[in-house]
């Protein structure tokens, strides 16, 4: 249903070019907007007009239409005046009205059919039918992009992201819970995955910038057809919760550049605590301090090379050395050799996982 507000700036608009007063009720005949405010004088004849089987009428001096949404009756149009001008100016504004409840329906309903398939509430067939009454292009180059940003900060993200995406009329935008916004973009024939990660950065920028927020954004595969949105969207959503966990620093996380993360975010917890006892020879997790962690992914960026990690972290070689030591004699790992270090590199990771479940489970 359209707005009080919209119905408002409506009939401002055609009042002030018409100079007539015009009013628009409930089927309870109360005034929802008018032009002046001699809206009440009208009541009473508004809600006689609501049970008659007329759909027009012309009553003391003003012409009455109904307005209906889908069949069901929803406003009483009232423009006052009697001649041939003004039962034009009517039925005009009458069809007006009647164009911005369809607009509406329909945009609602293409969201609640969105929102469905995204869930995957869905039957083929349902999807089928409801694509051909809503205009939607069953097949068509499709991605979902998922943005996790802090709506209460700011409550005019959806609007901002709206009116980046919604110019075509072919992507849309909802949320299906109250921490990510949602968005099914129609793709070009000649949009790739470069495309697509310039877009997402692009959005992150744009959040950073204009509303000050710290936004991350990750997406799916292409995809091809309407049915699939559900597919890009969970991978869009695994690349999220992925990211979270062990890609902190990236703001665009791609479903098809998971790595590793991948596999270890689908292992039960009793292979993660298997796969640690055995690395490190106890049940418990062990803990590193931070000087520690950052030394170790220093060093894994510079490929395993002493020199070049010491200068990064502005500390002598010889330092370096010695936190590598230490952490072999509490690991038994030696990260200077490649299999040692490709193991640890994977603990942590599972060690970061096994938080991320500890977390959620509370």
């Amino acid at each position: 249903m359209i707005t009080n507000q919209l119905l408002q700036h409506t009939l401002d608009g055609i009042g002030g070019i018409t100079g007539k007063s015009l009013y628009v009720f409930d089927t309870q005949a109360n005034v929802l907007a008018q032009t002046d405010s001699e809206g009440s004088s009208y009541a009473d004849m508004a809600k006689s007009f609501t049970s008659s089987e007329e759909d027009t009428a012309e009553i003391s001096g003003a012409y009455f239409t109904k307005i209906h949404d889908d069949g069901e009756l929803c406003f009483i149009l009232v423009v006052s005046g009697d001649s041939a001008k003004d039962n034009q100016l009517s039925g005009l504004t009458a069809f007006t009205l009647s164009g911005l409840l369809d607009a509406y329906r329909q945009k609602y309903d293409k969201e609640d059919f969105i929102k469905n398939l995204l869930l995957d509430n869905l039957l083929l067939v349902d999807i089928m039918n409801r694509s051909q009454k809503l205009h939607i292009t069953m097949r068509a180059r499709r991605v979902v992009f998922l943005v996790e940003a802090d709506r209460e900060k700011d409550s005019h993200i959806m609007e901002i992201i709206r009116s980046i995406f919604s110019g075509t009329g072919r992507d849309f935008i909802t949320a299906v819970d109250e921490k990510d916004i949602i968005i099914v973009k129609e793709l070009g024939a000649d949009e790739d995955q470069e495309d697509i990660e310039q877009t997402a950065e692009a959005l992150v920028d744009m959040l950073n910038t204009e509303v000050m927020v710290n936004a991350r954004v990750s997406y799916g595969t292409i995809i091809n057809e309407i049915k699939e949105v559900s597919k890009s969207y969970k991978e869009a959503k695994m690349a999220l919760d992925v990211g979270n966990i062990f890609y902190r620093h990236r703001t665009v996380i791609a479903y098809s550049n998971l790595g590793i993360g991948r596999l270890i975010y689908q292992l039960p917890l009793p292979l993660c605590k298997m796969f640690i006892s055995e690395i490190f020879g106890t049940d418990e997790v062990p803990e590193f301090d931070e000087e520690t962690l950052t030394t170790i992914r220093k060093f894994f960026e510079n490929n395993l090379n002493v020199s070049k990690t010491s200068r990064e972290l502005y500390i002598h070689r010889n330092t370096l050395v010695y936190r590598l030591e230490k952490l072999n004699a509490m690991t038994n790992l030696d990260i200077n050799v490649f299999d040692d270090a490709i193991t640890f590199e994977i603990a942590l990771m599972v060690i970061e996982y096994m938080k991320y479940l500890d977390s959620i489970s509370y």
